[in-house]
């Protein structure tokens, strides 16, 4: 497959600043690793935290984007294991080292010597990238090989890895910050017969008829007090004080399941909110292993996205839309 030698891509220079559409030389693939022809690309609240500077040991010039759906278009030495035009999801986990005692346990997420896609490895945000093939997942369902299939690879893996935390007694479950993860958890959550309350910012009708349509049972601000007592509480938003206001609704033995890689400060609160074997969890990342038994989920749990299409030379009104949460479901990119 002929490739072009130069292409189209979304730049992020400076925190605080705009992204630059630049023309750069396309990728070359070394030992290992797969060229990729873009399809889709979504935009992930991670990428703002990037963006704004709040994860910020980016490489830099960086092309962010880690919610990747592409056609292999070619290869690096010694390898031919993806054929020409497999379509495949390319996810926030781009490399792990194998050797480190993380790895060596199984939870290559906590890797000591991870990269990440669109933050250390140039991501989506472009016509054309690369990635170690090993962290590529082939998408062979027709259903999800299409650019609305692009949230599937962060948020909604973050969002099952999320989910699978919580004890699966659980019934009554609360989700703060009702966006792209939240959204596609839901469906699978209520296909499982799971009673879902939302938590929407103060005054965002809109997100909480969002939540009701897809059948939770009841959506309100987070700073309402859910009609139940809840068992467990997935938090998506990146506020800190939901920690203690979500602490507050769950019943003893109830769980606080932290999704986002990055969050304000946490306030001060009082022990009796923890007390009664209540805990609290963060999500680090995800594992190939998450995203295969994901997949393998959809087979029998169909998830459908929703999302808004914006053009590549698009992505900073795409970006500004989903700071002030003016998007429902999820932002996607495409190379159109």
């Amino acid at each position: 497959m002929e490739t072009p030698g130069f292409m189209q891509a979304m730049v992020f220079e400076k925190a605080g600043q705009p992204l630059t559409l630049q023309r750069v030389p396309v990728p070359k693939p070394a030992d290992g690793q797969v060229l990729l022809k873009i399809l889709a690309c979504g935009i992930c609240r991670t990428d703002l935290h990037i963006i704004d500077g709040e994860l910020d040991q980016p490489k830099l010039p960086l092309i962010p984007g880690h919610e990747i759906i592409a056609e292999v278009a070619g290869f690096g030495n010694g390898l031919n294991a993806l054929p020409l035009k497999t379509i495949v999801g390319v996810p926030w986990l781009g490399y792990t080292c194998g050797h480190c005692r993380y790895c060596k346990q199984g939870k290559e997420n906590l890797c000591d010597h991870a990269l990440f896609t669109g933050y250390t490895i140039d991501g989506g945000f472009a016509e054309y990238a690369i990635a170690d093939a090993r962290y590529c997942f082939p998408l062979a369902n027709k259903n999800y090989n299409a650019p609305s299939s692009a949230p599937l690879l962060c948020a909604g893996l973050i969002g099952y890895r999320s989910y699978r935390m919580i004890d699966p007694t659980a019934i009554n479950i609360g989700i703060y910050g009702f966006g792209a993860a939240a959204h596609i958890i839901i469906q699978i959550a209520r296909a499982q017969g799971k009673r879902i309350f939302a938590f929407t910012r103060t005054g965002d009708e809109a997100a909480q008829q969002f939540a009701r349509q897809l059948g939770a049972v009841w959506a309100g601000n987070s700073t309402e007090t859910s009609p139940e007592l809840l068992d467990a509480a997935m938090i998506f938003a990146p506020a800190g004080e939901l920690i203690p206001m979500a602490l507050g609704q769950v019943a003893k033995a109830g769980q606080v399941i932290c999704g986002g890689i990055h969050m304000s400060e946490i306030p001060a609160f009082s022990y009796d909110l923890i007390w009664g074997e209540r805990t609290i969890k963060s999500v680090a990342n995800l594992t190939r292993q998450d995203g295969l038994d994901f997949f393998e989920a959809l087979k029998a749990i169909p998830v459908h996205t929703q999302t808004t299409l914006f053009r590549l030379s698009q992505a900073n009104e795409a970006i500004e839309q989903l700071r002030k949460g003016q998007i429902n479901g999820a932002a996607v990119l495409t190379m159109d």
